[in-house]
């Protein structure tokens, strides 16, 4: 299930996008950040690494289970500022989760607050004839940027779940939203932005 509206315009300018192969380098450029290293469960290395990476992109959109987005400032070299997924590995369940990083030099603009505003919004209307009724994002519970990226964006804290070691060593935090009744989401604050969540350490439990 390829789902047609795949570029989705964002708060403040923003655009989300589909990943395409030439952004291989903005790719390796980004996660070469300690924060990317240190927040985010999985990792990208070397250009077959990369390469692997938006395969694996591609697959979600054909297979209906992952849709990732490139987010960017809509410019003309339309440059990755981040990332943006919605996770539905079962599309029965009303859920989904949510997940972003952004790269360092695009943290302090409110990149990720908007950026996850789109993609909330988009998701709840893409998927609502299908039952989609509640979003969640996961992070380590020491992620407080993540948290208040998470809750500016209407997802408080809903529970916390225990740590596993040696593969997730601390407590994670789960935030939910629940589908709208009516409207959109409200535009996002810009301030206290993380180097993000894709699932992150608490992903996979």
């Amino acid at each position: 299930m390829d789902h047609r509206d795949s570029t989705v315009p964002g708060p403040g300018g923003l655009r989300l996008r589909r990943w395409r192969e030439a952004d291989l380098p903005a790719l390796l450029e980004a996660y070469e950040d300690p924060a990317m290293r240190r927040w985010l469960a999985t990792q990208v290395s070397g250009a077959d690494g990369a390469a692997d990476w938006l395969a694996a992109q591609r697959r979600g959109w054909a297979t209906g289970t992952r849709f990732a987005f490139a987010v960017t400032d809509g410019g003309r070299d339309d440059a990755s500022l981040g990332n943006v997924v919605l996770k539905r590995p079962d599309g029965d369940n009303g859920r989904a989760e949510v997940g972003y990083w952004t790269t360092a030099a695009a943290r302090g603009r409110g990149v990720a607050s908007r950026a996850l505003t789109a993609l909330t919004d988009w998701a709840f209307s893409e998927f609502a004839e299908e039952g989609l009724t509640r979003l969640e994002l996961l992070h380590q519970v020491d992620n407080g940027a993540s948290c208040r990226v998470a809750e500016k964006c209407g997802y408080p804290l809903a529970r916390v779940i225990p740590a596993l070691p040696p593969d997730y060593p601390l407590d994670g935090h789960v935030h939910a939203r629940e589908a709208p009744s009516a409207g959109l989401s409200r535009p996002a604050g810009r301030h206290g932005e993380a180097a993000g969540t894709g699932g992150g350490r608490a992903s996979g439990r």
